[in-house]
């Protein structure tokens, strides 16, 4: 885990911009967010639609909102860049996209890219982009085939060489979601995640688990430790919920409520 300084203030552990949200995928927003703090992240701005902040500001209080037409306002005080959690597939998000990877690449931002942003950046000329150094992406099979250009099934005949080819292609950390995660460097090392069950099986676990890892960064950790850790405590905490809840009851809402005990068992 990231050291927490005791002589601190917000900005030491970093501030997370999450590009996330529309008129309908308000949750995403929310819960990309509420992980970023629940890992520790000093400050989580969320840029998005006038929608998605009046519903979301009255359950996460502590978040700062700006509107999607500020977004790259002072982009230079961030420590990371989240897009894509619930951003919805448009010519305004495609736009959105392209200017969050310039500016992630002009101010050297570490950016993770998940669900809507992968499948619009699976539709541009990444040959035509300039991809920044630190570079995360959390595709599941079927987002992934479509990063690689590849029938889903040639994905999952071979997960841990998709992985790799992700990387390759992309220049990047990539963490390729099912059962059993596969986190790969921009070097080719693997990792394959041995914990989780189909408790994570739930619509907005994959915004959670962006936000988790957005959150470490913030705290500055190395781009391929940040995705093995996040990975694991949000897994973890999918397991320590499902004891409580069952398999069946556990909703992403809950994977947040239950980080602290992950955590502990790291810290103890």
């Amino acid at each position: 885990m990231p050291q927490r300084e005791q002589n601190s203030n917000k900005g030491t552990f970093g501030k997370v911009l999450n590009i996330a949200g529309s008129k309908n995928y308000i949750g995403a927003a929310y819960l990309s967010s509420l992980a970023a703090y629940k890992i520790g992240a000093g400050y989580v701005a969320l840029a998005t639609t006038k929608d998605v902040i009046s519903s979301v500001s009255k359950l996460l209080p502590e978040a700062v909102f700006i509107e999607r037409k500020n977004t790259f306002n002072s982009i230079e005080k961030y420590t990371v860049v989240l897009a894509g959690c619930g951003l919805g597939m448009s010519l305004n998000s495609e736009t959105l996209l392209k200017k969050c990877i310039k500016q992630s690449f002009l101010h050297n931002l570490p950016l993770i890219i998940d669900a809507d942003g992968l499948n619009i950046l699976s539709e541009l000329n990444i040959k035509k982009l300039n991809l920044p150094q630190n570079f995360v992406i959390t595709p599941h099979p079927l987002e992934a085939a479509r990063l690689l250009g590849v029938n889903s099934n040639e994905i999952l005949d071979d997960l841990t060489g998709s992985a790799k080819k992700l990387s390759e292609k992309y220049s990047c950390v990539t963490v390729l979601k099912t059962h059993r995660t596969i986190i790969c460097s921009k070097n080719g090392e693997l990792y394959i995640n041995e914990h989780g069950n189909s408790a994570l099986a739930k619509a907005g676990t994959g915004d959670v688990l962006a936000g988790i890892i957005a959150g470490l960064l913030a705290q500055r950790m190395d781009l391929f430790e940040a995705a093995k850790l996040g990975v694991y405590l949000h897994s973890r905490a999918g397991e320590i919920a499902s004891e409580e809840l069952t398999e069946y009851s556990v909703l992403a809402s809950d994977i947040p409520k239950y980080m602290p005990k992950a955590i502990k068992e790291i810290l103890n």
